[in-house]
Order: structure tokens, then sequence, then C-alpha cells
């Protein structure tokens, strides 16, 4: 049995598969709302004893006992951490884990403790004879402690400690298959967060943390139309995309400012990071884009992305290529893409 946790800041989800003969089963599935049902969402007041609470909720509710868990692989968020493709010089292990260290350094934020790194050797640079592609991962001792104590405090252990960005590739190799011409984009659109990692069989792997997530499109709701935030939470889920559509003024004579809405705001950050992948890899072929997270379902938001960006989305499932075990019902599959990733990480292992 292999279990994969992710801990949001709104939803903690967890997946469990089991290897069969034929490749990995789906035995169980599920998610626990973090804060207190009917009270908005504040990500400013989610404190750890709350998310505690909510995961020994969702293992009771899963009918899993915490002292039972094996393989158990948990993520840590984009924000917290580091990942980077590296073209360097071919060197000896002990020389490259140092370089590694050094890059590490020089990339990510520290918090005053040590960092710590793991990294892929991908192979040889197809550009430059002499030199290899590495993907380094990253944080600091401190951030790991703090994800390790949490899990102490729920009463778990973790036998991988795995990023989310990593994951969420991990779950869309387990379930698409990719392409050999052109990078795929994955958007995993979270509560406060998106991440967006761009990856082709052939191309640079990149991953960005957006600071933006659907309880951003929600506060814009409830601002623009003056309704709470639980109404603007039901207004998004039945109206979709078109809730944050702009009124432009009738009187097109007037000189104003054009109005953008969050999911404007969004899209923009999307396409800057999509410049920038572009302008550093030299690849401006994408062949698809698929969302996935608590919003990727969002309704008309496939069809946004494809309209604005030209280019093909779709809605990830993470399970498309898992035996199912009877009368498991999953509403909205793509919630759970960052659980799934964590649960089917032992299969990616060298």
């Amino acid at each position: 049995m292999q279990i994969g946790l992710d801990i949001g800041r709104q939803y903690v989800k967890m997946v469990v598969v089991e290897k069969t003969r034929d490749g990995l089963k789906l035995l169980n599935v599920d998610s626990k709302l973090i804060p207190e049902k009917n009270k908005p969402f504040d990500p400013e007041n989610i404190d750890a004893h709350l998310i505690v609470m909510a995961v020994k909720e969702l293992i009771n509710q899963m009918s899993l006992k915490p002292k039972h868990l094996r393989n158990l692989t948990t993520g840590i968020s984009g924000s917290n951490i580091s990942i980077k493709q590296i073209t360097t010089m071919d060197m000896s292990t002990d020389e490259l884990k140092a370089s590694m260290m050094f890059e590490a350094r020089k990339h990510m934020p520290m918090d005053g403790t040590d960092a710590v790194i793991d990294y892929q050797v991908l192979g040889p640079n197809r550009i430059e004879a002499d030199k290899i592609d590495v993907v380094l991962v990253a944080c600091t001792n401190g951030v790991r402690t703090s994800h390790q104590k949490l899990l102490k405090d729920i009463g778990l252990k973790a036998d991988i400690i795995d990023s989310e960005p990593i994951a969420i590739m991990n779950a869309f190799l387990q379930s698409h298959q990719s392409s050999e011409e052109g990078a795929v984009i994955l958007l995993d659109i979270g509560a406060v967060s998106t991440s967006l990692i761009v990856w082709g069989e052939q191309d640079m792997f990149f991953t960005r943390d957006i600071p933006r997530g659907i309880h951003d499109l929600v506060k814009d709701i409830a601002t623009k139309r003056s309704i709470t935030y639980n109404e603007a939470q039901d207004y998004l889920q039945s109206e979709g995309a078109a809730a944050l559509e702009v009124e432009q003024p009738e009187d097109t004579s007037l000189i104003a400012v054009a109005e953008r809405s969050s999911l404007d705001i969004f899209l923009e950050d999307v396409r800057r990071t999509l410049r920038f992948y572009t302008k550093n890899s030299k690849q401006s072929h994408f062949s698809a884009l698929y969302l996935s997270g608590g919003g990727g379902n969002v309704k008309g938001l496939k069809e946004y992305m494809e309209e604005n960006l030209q280019i093909k989305s779709q809605v990830m499932d993470p399970f498309a290529n898992l035996e199912t075990k009877d009368k498991i019902s999953i509403e909205d599959p793509a919630q759970y893409a960052v659980a799934t990733g964590l649960a089917v990480r032992k299969g990616f292992e060298a």
C-alpha cells in the first residue's frame, strides 16, 4: 500500500494505491476541509492545530489507522522549495554534490538553517557535449523540520518528503502520455497559490509558484458584487469563470482605464512566466495545457485559458490509468493531482 498526503491551505487530501501485476490500483481517496464549515476561508488564520485536526479526521473518515500507515509520502509546497534544471560540467559524484549545494544557496532564500538538497542527473546536454543536465531540488532544514514536526503532531512519519511540483508532474506522467514534440504546461490551482510546471521529453524542466489562487478569485467576486465571501464561493461554483467577467462601460466615447479581473491578472502571470521560459529555453511550442488542483475544474476556465493562450487545454484526470476499486466515487478528480503524484512516487524511483 502506498499513500500520498497533500496538506493544502484549505483542504487536506489523501490517496491510497497498491501495486498489482498490471500497475497500480486505487484503493481509497478522500478530502477534508481545514477551516470550520460555513466560516469564510482566511489563509492567515489557519493554525497548525487546525491542520492536525483535519488530517486526523480525514484518516478516521477513510477508516485508516495512523500507526499502520506505511509507505507514506508527503509534499512541501512550491513556495517553500526551489526546483531548477541546471546545466553543469560532467564531474565526479562528490564534486557534483558540492556544486549542487553551492547552486542551492545561490538560488533559494535562506532562513538561517542549512540547505537540504536532492538532485537527479538527466543525462548529457543536447547542445554542449561536455556538460550534463541536472534537476536540483532544495529547501532549508528549517522548512523540512517544520514539516516533520507537523507530521509528528498528527502521529505520522513520512517515508518520503517530496516536493509538490514534482508530485504534479508524476501524476501527469502516470495518467497521460507525454508528447515528444513540444512541452506541456501543468497548472495546479490551489487556494492561495498556483504551481506552474513546464516539461517535455526534449525540453528544459521548469517550475514557478504563482502567488494567486481560488481565494483571490472569490475575494474579487465578493468585492465587486458586494456579497459575502461564502456567497461569492457559491457564485463562482455555479457561474464559473463567467462570474469574473468585467462589465465595460456602455458609452464607448468615455476615456477610461480598462478594469481587469483577478482572472485576467492571473492569466497575465501565466503569460509572463511562459515568456520567461521561452526566452531561457528557446522553446516556444507548447503542445497542451493541463489544469488541476481545487481550481482546475472551475466551469469555463479551460475554455478561457485555451482562447487566451491559444494552447489546447484540458482538465487533468490523475486517476486515468489507475485500476479502480469497486464503489469508489470521485468528485472532481483534478483536485487530487498532488496527492496522487505523492502516492505513486515510489514507482518513479530509480
